[in-house]
Order: structure tokens, then sequence, then C-alpha cells
């Protein structure tokens, strides 16, 4: 327990005592629908992102028939398909999947930029959490590395954060 100090008072006067509380998502998604919004572009990556995350879900207990599977041209569509999902209610949190690849001009930045930033736009309007797994790298070669069969993969990284983050706030509404 740990006593707060007043503002603007001596050293010696003190405020209630305060008892200091962590809140952490748990991993378990027993009962969570979840969407998995996949770009198709760069298709040899985004796969494994997507393996990845469908392991991730079968592992925090998600059930095969609680995930939906939307598939997208690129991820500059990802945040159009995020806002629909919301708005039908259809699920309880989105991970986003895709790969950006650095080319010969800057469109990579405004493909990446916007897209991510329309992700979480919509999240926090809507206040339903939407975990980025979306890759922006430098070569494929960087991809690969981040998209691979061992705990690398930001596709499985990104559906724990689904899975924890819809236990924190369920928390958090719980909160008094």
């Amino acid at each position: 327990m740990r006593r707060w100090p007043i503002a603007g008072a001596s050293p010696i006067g003190y405020a209630r005592d305060v008892m200091a509380r962590t809140i952490i998502g748990k991993p378990d998604g027993a009962g969570l629908r979840i969407a998995l919004v996949v770009s198709r572009f760069n298709e040899s990556i985004t796969s494994r992102l997507l393996s990845g995350a469908r392991q991730t879900l079968s592992r925090h207990f998600v059930s095969e028939e609680d995930i939906l599977e939307v598939q997208v041209p690129g991820v500059w569509e990802l945040p159009l398909a995020v806002k629909a999902l919301i708005d039908h209610r259809r699920c309880d949190a989105i991970v986003c999947l895709g790969c950006v690849i650095r080319g010969e001009t800057s469109h990579h930045l405004y493909v990446a930029g916007e897209g991510i930033r329309g992700i979480a736009s919509a999240s926090l309007a809507a206040g339903i959490p939407v975990s980025l797994g979306v890759l922006t790298t430098e070569n494929i070669e960087q991809a690969e590395a981040r998209s691979g069969p061992d705990q690398d993969n930001k596709g499985a990284e990104a559906a724990q954060a689904a899975i924890e983050m819809v236990r924190l706030l369920r928390s958090l509404d719980g909160c008094s």
C-alpha cells in the first residue's frame, strides 16, 4: 500500500491509502468472435501471417466457427473492410494482416501510412480492438523474417494482442 501526498500539503500530510492495481488482458479467446482481415497483395507473406494468426487463435481457444476471414486486395483496402465489420457488429476484435515492401518509388509510404491510419481511426472511433499485423519492410527478406513459422510471426502477435485487448476492455468495464 502506498500513501500519496496531498497537493500543496506539508510532507507529513497524506491522502487516503491507495491500493495499486494492474489490469492485464488474459489471453483466453474462448467464446470470442475474431475477424481476420488479410491483404492478398504480397500473398506469399500474408498467407504466412494468416497461418500464424490462425494457429495463435486456436492455441488460445478461439473456435474455428468463431473466426471470420475476410480477404481484401491490399493494405489500402483494410480500413474499409474493418469499418464494415464494425458497422455490422460481426466480431469482438479484428486482426489486420498485410505487407507493404519498399519499391522504387515512395508509393509504399502512402499505402502503408494511410492504411494504418485508417485502421487506427476505425478502432478508436468504435472502441473495438483492431490489432495491427501489417508489415512495412525494406525488402522481402525482412518480410519473410517477420512472417516465419517461429515466435517472430507478426500475425501471431497481432492475434494474441486482439484477444488480450478484448479481455482488457471487458475488465475495465467492470472497474468501479
